[in-house]
């Protein structure tokens, strides 16, 4: 098994025991991604969009130093605080995925990291 860890530093550093990316075998499975900005260190949390928008720049960031592109991309799994952004994220998230959009799963749960309302992590394989 050949195991590469990824890490940019265009997106968020980890803020726990835990790789942004691993790739294995031409498969790289993207860690959950939070509205935090890389530059800046501060959370975009205005708006449901605005946070969703930064969650998908910061899987772009790891998918690219990866090698990758959301065309790579086979499945999310989109983690929020309410189930009733359900429209908003997925107008948002929509417009990275144009043309055969990957598997998934929403998910509402009760708490997420720095108390953020959406996280989304992703696996991409290569062809």
């Amino acid at each position: 098994m050949s195991k590469r860890i990824i890490n940019s530093k265009a997106a968020p550093a980890p803020i726990g025991p835990y790789s942004q990316a691993v790739e294995v075998n031409g498969t790289l499975y993207i860690s959950g991604q939070i509205p935090l900005d890389a530059e800046t260190g501060e959370l975009v949390n205005e708006n449901i969009t605005e946070e969703t928008h930064m969650v998908m720049k910061n899987l772009d960031a790891v998918l690219s130093e990866a090698g990758y592109s959301f065309a790579d991309v086979v499945k999310c799994s989109i983690f929020i605080k309410s189930m009733d952004d359900f429209a908003t994220i997925n107008e948002a998230y929509g417009q990275y995925f144009k043309q055969n959009p990957p598997a998934r799963e929403t998910v509402e749960v009760s708490k997420l990291p720095k108390n953020v309302n959406v996280e989304i992590s992703c696996i991409a394989v290569k062809g």
